[in-house]
């Protein structure tokens, strides 16, 4: 999906990653969100038939089956719950949003990728704490405005004191998340 273009139909995903993306004004790439399997991404013009806000992109080979909006919106005002499920999905769009734009005026390093993990996880009880398919390095770096490199030497410092490990490509064990979300509340640094 182009960001500023008149999208027709909104996409849902069945297999593989995607993930919205813009741009700084010099051009820089700037990771919004993803989409993982199961979800659905493009949906904000069914509210105002405006321009697509942002780009997504496909992280992987994906299997996506994009239905036509006019269709959506008027299957939306005759079934309530699909109306709430899409509005529902906006609301934590915004919510997600307004937290990685938040996680953007850190000055610590350490502390905005130490969030943007933390923000990862779904289920800080049980432990360790298992993140499947985690973004990449160069995916977190997008994501943060930061430097590929900066982040790497943020996760080999979070190795060190066997705070994170990675499990394969596909797997990162939080293994202290309590240690993980001191870092990310601030009060501890690396």
């Amino acid at each position: 999906m182009n960001a500023g273009g008149q999208e027709e139909c909104v996409c849902f995903l069945f297999e593989g990653r995607l993930q919205g993306v813009d741009f700084t004004i010099d051009g820089r790439e700037v990771g919004l969100y993803f989409v993982e399997p199961g979800d659905f991404c493009g949906e904000v013009g069914l509210f105002d038939n405006g321009p697509q806000p942002e780009f997504v992109i496909a992280l992987t080979a994906v299997v996506t089956v994009m239905v036509p909006m006019a269709s959506l919106r008027a299957i939306m005002l005759t079934h309530p719950h699909l109306f709430r499920v899409m509005t529902e999905r906006l609301a934590f769009r915004l919510r997600q949003l307004t937290r990685q734009r938040s996680l953007l005026g850190l000055p610590d390093i350490g502390q905005r990728v130490c969030c943007q993990l933390w923000m990862l996880i779904k289920d800080a009880e049980v432990e360790p704490v298992v993140i499947q398919n985690p973004p990449t390095h160069m995916e977190i770096a997008i994501m943060l405005n930061l430097s590929r490199e900066t982040v790497t030497r943020v996760f080999q410092a979070l190795q060190t004191r066997q705070i994170v490990r990675r499990d394969g490509a596909g797997t990162l064990q939080i293994s202290n998340p309590r240690a993980l979300r001191e870092l990310a509340q601030g009060g501890q640094s690396l």
